[in-house]
């Protein structure tokens, strides 16, 4: 499951008119940033909509004009259990930075602006690459490397799809240093560290299963090497973003297939 530690309870949310049509605010959002959790109305006294986190909450918005008007790095703009929307905008020139989410999917939507995408199975080797502008659908695999960049001469603004969800509820970066250096003070919050997501708590009850399997094939008196390998390279699927059963299923296929012959080897021992 994952953690939102600044995450509090909303009432109802009501539904919006899909048509309306707001203006381009001066200020980031047009938020007061340290009360933005205390309002509960989609629209300010000026009539004009708040850029804030709705999650979990039943919403609806015009996502085409919410993203053009956010003039932040990233706004969390929806945040629930299995999935999070974010918006973005990038100044020309300016790129996400290359990244990677081991566990998690991610969908971009172009919707003003042109870029280029790159990503790849080894950050030193971005072998797919495309420009992109408005209207361009962008799909990340989780376990692959990935950056955008603008190259236009206006922001491009886009917003992300992530399952599941990548940031703390109520995420707002103003700007790209400002989102590295939250996330540089996040990964060490309250003593944790927080890797893609999880806590270490979290990640030893993610991988319970595997630990299950390995004390069955110790009392089953399989070879310790052979445990070892097996859930070593289990270890390795689950870092490239597998599941713990789908990295044991796949690793058990490896054996009986043949396909790792050193596996054979190993329990035979």
């Amino acid at each position: 499951m994952y953690y939102h530690p600044y995450q509090r309870p909303y009432g109802n949310v009501p539904m919006y008119n899909c048509n309306e049509k707001w203006n381009n605010w001066t200020y980031p959002n047009e938020i007061n940033h340290a009360n933005q959790f205390d309002s509960y109305n989609a629209f300010n006294s000026n009539n004009r909509m708040v850029l804030r986190d709705y999650g979990p909450n039943s919403f609806v918005t015009n996502i085409n004009e919410a993203t053009k008007q956010n003039n932040t790095y990233r706004t969390a703009l929806w945040t629930g259990n299995h999935l999070q929307v974010t918006l973005m905008s990038l100044n020309p020139g300016e790129d996400i930075g290359l990244e990677i989410h081991p566990d998690v999917d991610q969908f971009l939507r172009i919707e003003q602006g042109q870029g280029i995408t790159q990503m790849g199975k080894s950050k030193d080797n971005l072998n797919f690459q495309r420009n992109v502008y408005d209207d361009s659908a962008i799909m990340i695999p989780a376990g692959t490397w990935h950056n955008l960049t603008n190259t236009g001469n206006i922001p491009l603004k886009l917003y992300s799809i992530y399952a599941p969800p990548n940031h703390p509820f109520g995420t707002v970066h103003p700007t790209k240093a400002d989102a590295m250096a939250m996330e540089q003070s996040n990964s060490h919050s309250n003593g944790n560290t927080i890797i893609s997501g999880k806590t270490p708590d979290e990640w030893v009850r993610y991988t319970e299963f595997l630990v299950n399997e390995g004390l069955e094939d110790v009392e089953r008196g399989i070879n310790a090497t052979h445990i070892l390998q097996e859930f070593i390279l289990m270890g390795v699927l689950v870092g490239k973003g597998y599941t713990p059963e789908k990295a044991y299923e796949t690793v058990e296929e490896w054996e009986r297939s043949g396909e790792s012959i050193l596996l054979q080897q190993s329990k035979n021992m």
